[in-house]
């Protein structure tokens, strides 16, 4: 990759500095690995999210693996620097949580500190026990109201589908 600048903030932007690959990276964090999946959460259009995955994969972020081969059909994994984004996704979430919904609102994704069993929080520390948050020890559970959102955006995805 031919750097421009020496900026560490400016060289994360040209890979991750737009809505639609910040989403993709949320529904590959959220355990969706194909096409329609990831397609059916983030409403892009087949062109956008064709594009946004081959820049993702062509820029280490993930990398394809075929599920099927008649016709060939990919699931879309993170690699080692595709997972290391996810400091960033919980600030995003932190964030999100913080500064961009009514007090009203629940929180759209609880999370579960497996080595304390505690909330740990919006992070990046765990509240309770003081731990780094790691995606490998938290346990996800999406609200009722944000699950019955992506449960509706699948189905009208399939709806439009036929």
């Amino acid at each position: 990759m031919a750097q421009d600048t020496l900026c560490p903030v400016a060289l994360a932007q040209k890979i991750v500095g737009d809505r639609w690959t910040v989403l993709v990276l949320r529904e590959l964090f959220l355990g969706s690995h194909r096409f329609e999946e990831i397609q059916a959460q983030i409403q892009a259009t087949p062109q956008m999210l064709a594009g946004r995955l081959k820049k993702l994969e062509s820029d280490g972020m993930i990398e394809r693996r075929p599920y099927n081969t008649r016709p060939l059909r990919n699931e879309y994994y993170l690699t080692e620097m595709g997972i290391g984004f996810y400091p960033v996704f919980l600030a995003f979430r932190a964030w999100g949580e913080t500064w961009c919904k009514s007090r009203k609102q629940e929180v759209a994704i609880r999370y579960t500190h497996v080595p304390c069993g505690k909330d740990p929080g919006l992070g990046p520390m765990c509240q309770e026990c003081g731990k780094e948050m790691r995606r490998e020890e938290l346990s996800a559970t999406l609200s009722k109201s944000f699950d019955a959102e992506r449960h509706e955006r699948k189905e009208a995805f399939k709806r439009n589908q036929v």
